[in-house]
């Protein structure tokens, strides 16, 4: 069980925020003035989760009366009335936040939160975000999953009590389970993970977002992306699996490389490999390759899961010398996204006869026996003019597959844990039952408490961690690591082994 969340350090999340008086001014004046106020749900919605609970409006008001008295009586738990001291009841906890998703949900639900409502979650999420962790990383992880409603699919009459879920696909990589259907939302987060220097930082959700399965959720995360660009935060290295990559440019890899974002992507097998050309060089895993490589270059692919060491040397290898073949980038991205790229002869990665100043350089470079006939403009100039159409949705930072994209490309595994501690039966476990309430806005307010509690506490271990590595440090000491206990079947075996 993680380690319980100080009062203080909630209310300092939400007054960070500023949203609650944001949100109090777009409720409703009634003759008598309500006893529970905006700021003291927040907490007592974050407190409820903070303690583990389900997000049950019955145990937000469990967690506020089960307060301090002293924090009762200052947050509104506990008010005087005529008849005197009145305790906060459970229908006053249910019409506070009735009257807040009221004025935080669309009029005309479609499937997306309303733009007052992402901008309270924006505000929010970035808050628990401690300080000094703001600009420690420029590298996001993105990737979504399934957040399954608490109300039964709809029947044979369409009938159901949570109209803006809808069926959704998942994928299990587990051993023996199949993919499936659920009912209900997708849920995407962008994780903080190190950038290619490798400095340390902790894995804190940035940003969330949920939206209902009948949307596509790559382009509507873009938004959310382009608010935290605007906000100030800098986008660096945007790192996602073959689920963002196997889309339409406009939709993904063009508005971020607008951000100034750097993409490492794992490509779909649909867009391995050449796919047309330019000028006649080939285009080849988002870059532009010498139309003389080698076939078995282009046909190489990611290094497959669990090889072994020779095999990932003989890898590396092969992908080094496929790099000698690419045209080389001599120019950055201007204002309309052209760059120029040079011949890999020109610039002495290759030995090739009609560039005869190649055919100068070492023999441990590769040689291109038989030029294409005829001449392809690639050839017959020294440079090209790149557009940014060209390869628009499958170029990115590192070639693909090299072991350097490998070594980036394992960062986005960040994304992974965040679910994995979102999904932590010990603690806040986001599966089905976990919040019963109906529709995307109570949800997503529940689920950007639970996202807040999650990033304090991996804040909070991560401090701890860095505090422990500096005292070992300084004492002499190596850095704790984990300590991997491994047994044979002879040690478990014991006496009793076979001969």
């Amino acid at each position: 069980m993680s380690e319980p969340v100080s009062l203080a350090r909630l209310e300092q999340v939400v007054d960070t925020s500023g949203v609650a008086a944001r949100i109090e001014v777009l409720l409703p004046v009634g003759a008598r003035p309500r006893q529970l106020s905006v700021r003291t749900l927040l907490v007592g919605m974050l407190a409820c989760q903070a303690d583990s609970r389900p997000a049950h409006l019955a145990r937000v008001h469990a967690a506020l009366v089960s307060l301090p008295a002293p924090d009762r009586a200052r947050l509104g738990v506990i008010a005087t009335w005529k008849t005197g001291p009145h305790t906060l009841t459970y229908r006053q906890v249910e019409y506070t936040f009735g009257l807040i998703v009221d004025a935080l949900a669309k009029h005309q639900p479609d499937g997306q939160p309303s733009e007052t409502l992402a901008t309270v979650v924006d505000a929010l999420v970035e808050a628990s975000i401690p300080d000094g962790h703001h600009n420690t990383s420029t590298s996001l992880a993105v990737d979504w999953s399934d957040l399954e409603s608490w109300a039964l699919a709809p029947h044979s009459d369409g009938i159901t009590a949570d109209t803006e879920a809808s069926w959704g696909h998942r994928r299990s990589h587990a051993i023996g389970q199949k993919d499936e259907l659920f009912y209900g939302y997708y849920f995407q987060a962008a994780t903080m993970v190190p950038d290619d220097d490798g400095r340390p930082v902790p894995e804190l959700v940035r940003r969330i977002l949920v939206t209902t399965c009948s949307l596509d959720p790559v382009p509507a995360f873009v938004a959310v992306l382009q608010r935290l660009h605007h906000s100030g935060v800098a986008l660096g290295d945007m790192l996602a699996d073959s689920g963002y990559a196997h889309r339409i440019a406009r939709n993904w890899a063009l508005p971020l490389r607008a951000l100034g974002a750097s993409i490492v992507t794992d490509l779909h097998p649909s867009d391995r490999g050449p796919h047309g050309t330019f000028g006649g060089a080939l285009c080849h895993n988002g870059n532009l390759y010498c139309p003389a490589t080698p076939t078995a270059l282009l046909e190489l692919g990611p290094l497959p899961r669990g090889a072994s060491a020779q095999a990932t040397v003989d890898h590396d290898r092969a992908t080094a010398t496929l790099a000698r073949y690419k045209l080389a980038s001599i120019s950055s991205d201007d204002a309309d996204g052209y760059h120029r790229v040079a011949c890999p002869a020109v610039v002495g990665k290759l030995r090739c006869p009609r560039r005869p100043t190649s055919m100068t350089l070492g023999y441990d470079r590769p040689e291109i026996l038989g030029p294409p006939q005829p001449a392809p403009v690639c050839c017959t100039q020294k440079t090209l003019t790149v557009p940014a159409d060209v390869n628009a949705k499958t170029r990115q930072k590192h070639d693909y597959p090299s072991a350097t994209w490998r070594t980036s490309y394992a960062r986005r595994a960040g994304a992974e844990r965040s679910y994995s501690t979102l999904k932590d039966p010990a603690s806040n476990d986001i599966s089905r039952g976990w919040c019963r309430l109906m529709g995307l806005t109570p949800i997503l307010l529940f689920l950007t408490a639970t996202t807040i509690v999650r990033n304090l506490r991996v804040a909070d271990a991560y401090d701890a961690r860095q505090a422990d590595n500096a005292r070992r440090a300084a004492a002499g000491q190596p850095p704790r690591t984990r300590r991997r206990r491994r047994k044979t079947i002879g040690e478990l075996a014991g006496a009793n082994a076979p001969p």
